[in-house]
């Protein structure tokens, strides 16, 4: 049968017996036809054909998502063994608990080139209200693959890729990864058909890289769940020994950090940038209305302070005369909350407890110095960020 193909952006046919080359597939298909009866070329039909030089035809190119785990890392190169030009781009979210040096040093390892892309503000909407709903935390994994992948199609036009790939494991991750929830998101991204699965791609539709021969299905994989083994396998074979662990690449999916979203959700109802940076640092508590949080080493003190430093809004307090926390204040406090969050703040210090310490904090206003004892137990209990706290917020999981 006559098979399709595309060299240097044009679409070709070719004879499957003699690899002939036509423009028109009525050509190629009388061409199969003789060489089919003949055993043979006829010099009369073969008039007709495409004669490409040697060295003329330019490699397929893929552009592959990389996210620096160990299954995109070895898509790329079981795509790269098949003879593939491969660039990547890898997506840097505010969420992300990956080492961007490892993604750029396999890059610079395999010889490809790295596109980075920062998602903003548009990510964030998403986590607040996402379409088609949460993960196990809030990991709106959907909705966040699907945004990916309309930002590659750009990119993968932009630089002339025939094709996407990912490291997707068919049913490695229960609400991104089945088959119908795969094709659905290629559905809303605009790319049915054009994203290569290597690692599952036996077990999936044929693809277009495939159909036009750009990529040898005979020579993809059929790895399916949550088993690591046999990724560990081709890893080894494939000579990668550097890689990320598995779990943890995502700050949506840990519980800790979902309970402390859901809670400032619960109470604001939108998300910054800001925001997200302050919910990844230090103890979390809540005075009434006002958020305190409290930095647990010099490194997480100095970020606050940062933050601190470009937003005038904030209250900033720190107990003078022994070492410890910068503590921040989000909202308006009242004096009372104020004393509240001091007396945290002497608890996390160095001062003795059971006596007065002085506490400076500032505002826009000014600042000034006050004289708390240091909280108790059951006063952290108290104002302390936890899940028995329910948020107010009805979130929906599929």
């Amino acid at each position: 049968m006559v098979r399709e193909t595309h060299v240097h952006g044009e679409t070709l046919y070719v004879c499957e017996f003699c690899g002939l080359l036509y423009k028109e597939k009525y050509w190629a298909q009388r061409c199969e036809a003789y060489c089919k009866e003949h055993n043979a070329c006829s010099l009369d039909i073969m008039q007709h054909a495409v004669h490409i030089k040697a060295g003329d035809k330019k490699p397929p190119k893929a552009l592959a998502l990389f996210s620096g785990g160990l299954d995109s890392m070895l898509a790329i190169k079981v795509v790269m063994d098949q003879g593939v030009e491969v660039e990547a781009v890898h997506f840097m979210n505010p969420f992300s608990a990956h080492n961007e040096n490892l993604v750029k040093e396999f890059c610079e390892e395999v010889g490809i080139k790295l596109h980075q892309v920062a998602l903003g503000q548009e990510l964030l909407d998403i986590v607040v209200k996402p379409k088609h709903g949460y993960g196990s935390q809030l990991n709106p994994c959907i909705d966040c693959r699907i945004l990916t992948l309309r930002k590659a199609k750009d990119l993968a036009e932009k630089i002339g890729a025939d094709f996407l790939v990912t490291g997707e494991v068919l049913d490695e991750r229960p609400f991104s990864q089945r088959r119908e929830t795969m094709l659905l998101i290629e559905k809303e991204a605009g790319l049915e058909g054009k994203i290569l699965r290597p690692l599952s791609a036996k077990l999936l539709p044929e693809t277009t890289a495939e159909k036009q021969n750009l990529i040898d299905r005979k020579k993809l994989l059929a790895i399916r769940g949550r088993r690591r083994l046999p990724q560990l396998r081709l890893a080894e074979k494939l000579r990668i020994k550097r890689y990320l662990n598995p779990s943890g690449g995502c700050l949506l999916t840990d519980p800790r950090f979902a309970e402390r979203l859901k809670e400032h959700l619960a109470h604001e109802e939108k998300l910054t940038m800001t925001d997200v940076a302050l919910l990844r640092l230090g103890r979390h508590f809540r005075i009434k209305n006002v958020k305190v949080i409290v930095g647990r080493n010099k490194e997480e003190n100095e970020k606050i302070l940062s933050i601190s430093g470009q937003n005038g809004n904030f209250v900033q307090m720190e107990v003078t005369d022994y070492m410890g926390p910068v503590t921040l204040l989000l909202g308006k406090p009242d004096f009372e909350t104020v004393q509240k969050a001091a007396a945290i703040t002497v608890r996390y210090s160095d001062a003795p407890s059971g006596i007065p310490v002085r506490v400076r904090y500032a505002t826009a206003k000014g600042e000034r110095v006050i004289k708390v004892q240091a909280a108790s137990d059951d006063e952290l209990r108290q104002f302390s960020i936890q899940k028995s706290a329910a948020s107010k917020r009805t979130i929906g999981h599929r």
